[in-house]
Order: C-alpha cells, then sequence, then structure tokens
C-alpha cells in the first residue's frame, strides 16, 4: 500500500514539471509524457482498489477467496492505458500529418532536462515496485511496475525526439510522440492478456507444472502421476493431482502419503491456495507375484 500511495505522489511531482516543461519548452513529446505520468496516478488508484478488495479472506458469497478482484484491477489499468496510450498517438499523428513542420517551435532545453530527471526516476520505481510486487506476488502491483517500465521507454523517446527537434529535424518530436503512444498501447495489451489469463482459470507455465511432477513423483510411495491439473486463481494456484500408490496397503497409509504429497506441495510453493490429491491402487510387481503364486 506504501508503494502505491508513493506512486502516486511522484507521479503528480513529475506530471507537473513534465507538463510545464513541455508547455514553457514547446515540447509535444513532452507534454504527450506528462499526460502519459498523469494516467499513472489514476492506474495506481485502481491498482489500490484491486490489492484492496482482493484482501478479504473467504466468505459465503467468495467461498473462493477475492484474489480475482486483483485481475479486474488489472484489466481497468490496461484499458486506461490504452485509451492514454491511443489518445497521445492520434495527437501526434494530426501534427505529423500536417507537414507544417517549419511552422514547428523548437524545443528548448528545459523539456530536455526534464526527460532525463524522468528516466532516472522511473527506473528507480520500475525496480522497487518489481521487487515488491514479486515479494507479494501481486498482479496489480506488476502491472505498475510494467507501466513504470514503459514510462522510461516514453521519457527516452521524448528525449530523443527533442533532441532531434533541436537538432533541426522539427518532425522528430511528434514523431516521438507517437512512438510513445504505441508502447503505452503495448504495455496496456500486456497487462490485459495476462490478467484475462488468470480470470479463465489458465494454466501454470511448463516449468512450475514440471517442478510440481518431480517433486511428486520424489515420494518414494508414490509410484505415478495419473492426473496433474493446476489453473490460476488471481495470483493463486489451485492443483488437482492424481496419485497411483501400492494398492495393497491400508486406506489409512493411502491418506497418509495423500497428505503428504499435500503438504510437500504446499510447502514448496507457497502460492498455492487449494491442493487435492485423489489416490488410485495400482498393482506392484510383488502384488502381480502374489496372485500367482498363492502360496
Amino acid at each position: 500500500m506504501d508503494v502505491s500511495i508513493g506512486t502516486i505522489l511522484i507521479n503528480l511531482l513529475l506530471s507537473a514539471i513534465k507538463l510545464l516543461a513541455g508547455i514553457i519548452g514547446h515540447s509535444a513529446a513532452m507534454i504527450s509524457d506528462a499526460v502519459n505520468s498523469l494516467s499513472d496516478v489514476a492506474s495506481t488508484v485502481v491498482v489500490l482498489f484491486g490489492v484492496k478488495a482482493a484482501n478479504p479472506k473467504a466468505d459465503k458469497e467468495h467461498p473462493y477467496g477475492h484474489e480475482r478482484f486483483e485481475c479486474v484491477a488489472a484489466i481497468l489499468l490496461a484499458g486506461m492505458l490504452g485509451l492514454t496510450g491511443g489518445g497521445i498517438g492520434l495527437s501526434s499523428l494530426r501534427t505529423i500529418l500536417a507537414g507544417q513542420y517549419a511552422a514547428l517551435t523548437i524545443p528548448s532545453l528545459l523539456p530536455l532536462g526534464a526527460a532525463v530527471i524522468s528516466i532516472g526516476v522511473k527506473i528507480g520505481m520500475y525496480q522497487y515496485t518489481k521487487m515488491v510486487a514479486q515479494k507479494i506476488n501481486s498482479t496489480a502491483l506488476l502491472a505498475s511496475a510494467l507501466d513504470h517500465r514503459s514510462d522510461v521507454l516514453s521519457s527516452v523517446g521524448s528525449l530523443l525526439g527533442i533532441a532531434g527537434a533541436r537538432m533541426g529535424f522539427a518532425v522528430v518530436d511528434p514523431i516521438a510522440g507517437a512512438v510513445i503512444s504505441l508502447l503505452i498501447v503495448k504495455s496496456a495489451y500486456q497487462v490485459f492478456t495476462d490478467a484475462v489469463g488468470k480470470m479463465t482459470d489458465r494454466a501454470c507455465d511448463d516449468k512450475t507444472v514440471e517442478e510440481m511432477r518431480a517433486l511428486i513423483l520424489s515420494h518414494q510411495n508414490v509410484l505415478s502421476i495419473d492426473v496433474l491439473r493446476t489453473r490460476l486463481f488471481g495470483d493463486k494456484i489451485y492443483v488437482d493431482v492424481e496419485i497411483g500408490v501400492d494398492g495393497s496397503i491400508s486406506l489409512s497409509d493411502s491418506h497418509d502419503i495423500a497428505h503428504s504429497v499435500h503438504d510437500a506441495l504446499e510447502s514448496h510453493f507457497p502460492n498455492i491456495k487449494h491442493c487435492m490429491i485423489h489416490v488410485n491402487p495400482e498393482e506392484t510387481s510383488e502384488n502381480k507375484a502374489a496372485e500367482i503364486h498363492p502360496y
């Protein structure tokens, strides 16, 4: 929560600096960058809502918990980013298509300095927010971190556009604004697809599934894995497993094996919220030999 509040305050300050620098210094790219930072403020408010809404424990109306509210927040964030990027892109495109580059005012050094400041601040914000997002495994915070990363590229684009315009190529500034819009839209797409995947019970990645498979088979009493299904529920994982064990052992022993596998999975993968282990009886070579030679 502290990360999001800090992000709001820093982005408000950055937005004010860049907007003033863009207006006073006559830079369309810097004004676009400022609008992008303002959208971050609104985005972070959405993140705050998502994290808060996902925190409550399961209740009667939501027996599986509230984690998907973070996905809803991430989808709203993607929509806001997409609209912002599209608006910036249209404005820059109109300037480019107008073709009256000689009439464009050359940006001053002020927006150039603002771009350098923005790059440094945003790199720090991206690294810190990403670290916190990975630590608490928050989809919404990770989306915010990706937004900071796009802002770094956005400010680099502004820097190049302003520098190019100051070198006599006035059209470079609005072109930079258009490139910035594409980067914003790309980030929106990434956030949207990730959130939708989690909303629609997407399976874990292959690496995670194989790690689970290896861990289950490492148990000395597990003879096989008949079924291993995973699904993402917000930032949590649901796992359904059917294991094969010696069919001649008691029900109590089978239960102990299943419980041991269950505990091992939840201990190794802390994001697992629910793990169901089903036991299937399997004939061993000893069982088959006993059937053939009963004496």
